[in-house]
């Protein structure tokens, strides 16, 4: 198990040392839109919380168990100015190889547009849309471990321009159910394109998670912190228009010292979140979460915001969980995301 241990994470070491860029600056940016009306309620991405839930497989391959077992679920988000997102998948148990196996779609359409020459005289309209294809597996490997692997197929096609790229994520799960405690170790979207838009070559949205979660003995409560981008450490983003600023009096304004920006760097890089675990079989789950990242990336300074937060709900009714999750991204408005699961087996 130790050498299991140490394998994945000189794995994820290694990619950690290559370049990895955040900000817009890398290709195919919708891989890191929640998968799931459940990711999107506990801050983007829950890639710590284990149980029967297959959608949180594409964020974690470790986590595919056999309560999954013919699981399907249908998911859907809308996001802003008409630009929708969403994904199916389905997940099936086989014994005889003791391995969880599963499958999915996810895609963004963003919507029609007007085409024009480079004079402004219309043309043709168009549409513009990004799809992954993904399948991977996981199996239990030690009483604590758990390790799984997806392949990633994506196309993406604007007006003209097309392009592809093929990608993997490799995971490992340390699962202590007497204890209630679960670490993972993620490493996501690895991988290069295989056709460009024209004859640049762009990054892909590589990127390292850790994550730690601990369900409370006394309390039907269970909570995550999430490090993200833990690739490349110094993500905060330094406004060129902070150097310039003056108070009332026209004196430069005295900005943070290196010690708070190491703070909010750090945090950063952390996604909190929990989830309430109500009634028998957990009919009812109360979630929320908070990503610091986006809150600090997409909030004003002027104006009050729930930029950053997220919240949810999901139901259990006869054979069917229905999950409800809304995100906030930015003053103008929030995402709201729904999904529907269910097992096959309840049909037979």
């Amino acid at each position: 198990m130790k050498q299991t241990i140490l394998t994945i994470f000189a794995v994820c070491c290694f990619w950690g040392n290559l370049s990895a860029q955040l900000g817009g600056q890398h290709t195919y940016p919708f891989l890191r839109l929640p998968i799931s009306a459940r990711a999107t309620a506990l801050g983007g991405t829950p890639i710590v919380t284990f149980d029967e839930d297959a959608n949180l497989a594409a964020l974690n391959p470790a986590l595919l168990n056999p309560t999954m077992h013919r699981r399907v679920s249908f998911q859907h988000q809308w996001l802003f100015d008409g630009i929708g997102a969403g994904s199916v998948g389905y997940a099936h148990y086989v014994s005889k190889w003791n391995t969880t196996l599963h499958g999915g779609v996810q895609y963004v359409s963003y919507g029609e547009f007007q085409g024009a020459d480079e004079v402004g005289n219309k043309t043709n309209t168009f549409k513009a849309a990004d799809v992954a294809t993904y399948v991977g597996a996981g199996r239990q490997l030690s009483e604590h471990l758990r390790i799984g692997a997806n392949l990633r197929f994506v196309a993406s096609r604007f007006e003209a321009y097309n392009a592809t790229a093929i990608m993997a994520d490799i995971a490992g799960v340390y699962l202590d159910t007497a204890k209630r405690f679960t670490a993972t170790l993620v490493l996501r979207n690895a991988g290069t394109q295989l056709t460009t838009y024209q004859d640049t070559r762009e990054t892909v949205p590589y990127e390292l998670l850790f994550g730690v979660s601990k369900r409370l003995k006394h309390l039907p409560f269970r909570f995550s912190v999430i490090a993200q981008n833990l690739q490349q450490w110094g993500i905060r983003y330094d406004d060129p228009n902070a150097a310039t600023a003056t108070n009332l009096f026209g004196e430069p304004e005295t900005g943070p010292s290196n010690f708070a920006k190491g703070i909010d760097n750090t945090f950063r890089h952390l996604i909190f979140n929990g989830e309430f675990l109500l009634g028998k079989r957990e009919g009812v789950r109360i979630r929320f979460g908070y990503n610091h990242l986006r809150r600090s990336e997409l909030s004003l300074d002027q104006y009050r915001s729930t930029a950053g937060f997220s919240a949810g709900i999901g139901i259990k009714i006869n054979r069917f969980r229905i999950d409800y999750g809304w995100g906030a991204y930015h003053i103008a408005g929030a995402a709201h995301h729904i999904g529907i699961s269910t097992d096959l087996d309840d049909f037979r």
